[in-house]
């Protein structure tokens, strides 16, 4: 995994490419039931020890700015960053996707149970990162940071981070309903429970969407934050927890 830290993102990235997300045993303050590493800035945590998760993040993961945050709303709005950050805190982006072809830029991305996916293209100059919780996923946030990524989807990779897996993930028939009315071919990410319920396989319904609009190069998945509190945060397995941060960075390709 890269440690207690974080987890490595495992694709054939260009070298200039950095992705990874955290893991709750990092190198943070938070006291239970947000320990450690927890780097959510409104799920009730210590805004104090929040901040200070931060800016350890900065340092102990040598990056050569703060992240790009974003307000997070379950939509599929994408941001593109075309100006450097400057200076400290600044009010996060309301997105819940976003993209860059800046380089020494990093994208962010928070959660503790919904998807999230890292894009680059192959020559290491865009990338892109999203939150595909199942709303934004079934409303179609993928497709819409593909979308707004300049780079031809032929071009493209994507790496799938840490997300509520398909032997843990109970679902209703609100969440199976919204896929199927898009797809009837996502009923086979399904899998009947018990009476209107169903688990659901996030990472399936990922490749599925990402292949409709020519992403093939398709990475990661297979791991569950609900069935790993070691690891992971998971707010369907804990209610009151922290979040971890999925982040990829584009360096200077020379």
């Amino acid at each position: 995994m890269g440690g207690d830290s974080q987890l490595v993102a495992d694709w054939p990235a260009p070298r200039n490419i950095r992705a990874f997300t955290t893991l709750r045993g990092g190198p943070g303050v938070s006291v239970a039931p947000f320990d450690r590493f927890n780097l959510g800035m409104a799920c009730g945590d210590d805004p104090a020890h929040a901040t200070q998760n931060r800016e350890r993040l900065l340092t102990e993961f040598a990056l050569p700015a703060a992240p790009n945050w974003l307000q997070q709303v379950h939509g599929v709005h994408v941001h593109t960053f075309t100006t450097p950050k400057v200076g400290g805190a600044s009010a996060p982006t309301p997105a819940d996707a976003s993209t860059t072809t800046l380089p020494n830029t990093a994208l962010a991305i928070l959660t503790a149970d919904c998807l999230p996916v890292l894009f680059c293209n192959e020559s290491g100059t865009e990338i892109a990162a999203a939150h595909a919780g199942w709303r934004g996923l079934s409303g179609g946030i993928l497709e819409a940071t593909v979308q707004a990524m300049h780079s031809p989807p032929a071009t493209l990779m994507a790496w799938l981070g840490p997300a509520a897996g398909p032997q843990a993930y109970e679902i209703g028939q609100e969440v199976r309903a919204a896929f199927l009315e898009h797809d009837a071919g996502a009923s086979s990410a399904f899998t009947a429970t018990r009476d209107g319920h169903w688990l659901v396989d996030l990472y399936a319904l990922a490749r599925q969407r990402l292949a409709d609009v020519g992403v093939h190069r398709v990475y990661g998945g297979g791991l569950c934050t609900i069935s790993d509190p070691q690891s992971f945060y998971s707010h369907r397995r804990d209610h009151r927890t922290g979040r971890m941060a999925s982040i990829i960075l584009l360096q200077h390709p020379w």
